[in-house]
């Protein structure tokens, strides 16, 4: 593989890559209706914690989650009481979450921003500068937020699944894409992120995986893990490391854009003889 060449064709991808257009099309345009640091922290880490499945069923989930909670989400899970609160939060699920989960969801924020007053402070004071990429920290926050008593909200001190749907953690291998992705917003000061946690570098990110970059990375040789995990997310930020050192996620979007299209199946096909990384290609 022709790293010259590569990283030629994705910086030409991520110059030209639309991204007003991408805004209206991802979680990330929840947040960007916020100004002020703290209520963006909090709107980003509900709608990324919320986004899977179909963009059109999980955006209007958050949206109304963010409506009861008016102009300032930190302020009102700041302030949030559950016996008071929970009505105004009636019905409202998705997917694997049940109304409990997404209550507990709250009443697990409200905890951590009482106690330490902001999401950056409580996942900082788990990094270290020495650490090789933000996992040690993001696992010390998870743990820190699964921590909570959840018996005001399940009645006894209870994770069910949904609830722990929104925790997947680096320490138990899993690729957090949800949590990077996340991150990525915090911490990437470029393009559509909001770069507002400026203690954490852009290389010690880890790219969000899905099953469009994972396809596309193994066929460019990024990983030959088959796994799709916390490791082979790792592996693939390092591979991009040596097209970018610095910024290696600037290459999310036009990873996973060049997925998303249908222009990339992972495997070789009749499409690869069209393909502008067919050069580059790891097999044959």
């Amino acid at each position: 593989m022709s790293g010259a060449g590569l990283r030629q064709i994705l910086n030409r991808f991520y110059r030209t890559y639309d991204f007003r257009k991408r805004l209206l099309l991802d979680p990330i345009e929840l947040p960007h209706q916020f100004k002020h640091a703290r209520d963006i922290e909090i709107a980003g880490f509900l709608a990324s914690s919320l986004a899977y499945g179909k963009v059109d069923l999980f955006k209007p989930v958050i949206a109304k989650i963010l409506s009861i909670m008016g102009k300032s989400p930190h302020d009102f899970l700041t302030n949030f009481v559950i016996t008071r609160h929970a009505r105004l939060f009636q019905g409202i699920r998705y997917r694997f979450n049940k109304n409990e989960d997404i209550l507990c969801l709250l009443y697990m924020l409200n905890a951590t921003l009482k106690k330490e007053g902001a999401l950056e402070t409580a996942f900082m004071r788990h990094y270290q500068e020495g650490d090789e990429n933000i996992g040690n920290a993001l696992s010390g926050l998870i743990g820190e937020l699964l921590s909570v008593n959840t018996a005001k909200i399940y009645g006894r001190n209870i994770r069910p699944a949904g609830l722990m749907q929104f925790f997947p953690s680096p320490a138990d291998g899993s690729t957090c894409k949800r949590q990077n992705l996340f991150l990525r917003w915090m911490a990437r000061d470029r393009d559509i992120d909001f770069g507002i946690w400026r203690g954490i570098p852009k290389h010690k990110l880890v790219i969000p995986l899905d099953t469009h970059i994972m396809k596309i990375s193994q066929c460019l040789g990024f990983t030959k893990r088959r796994t799709a995990d916390w490791k082979t997310a790792v592996e693939i930020t390092e591979s991009l490391k040596q097209l970018d050192p610095d910024d290696p996620l600037k290459y999310d979007f036009a990873l996973c854009h060049h997925g998303i299209s249908g222009l990339c199946k992972g495997i070789r096909g009749d499409v690869c003889g069209e393909c502008v990384f067919r050069e580059h290609r790891s097999f044959g």
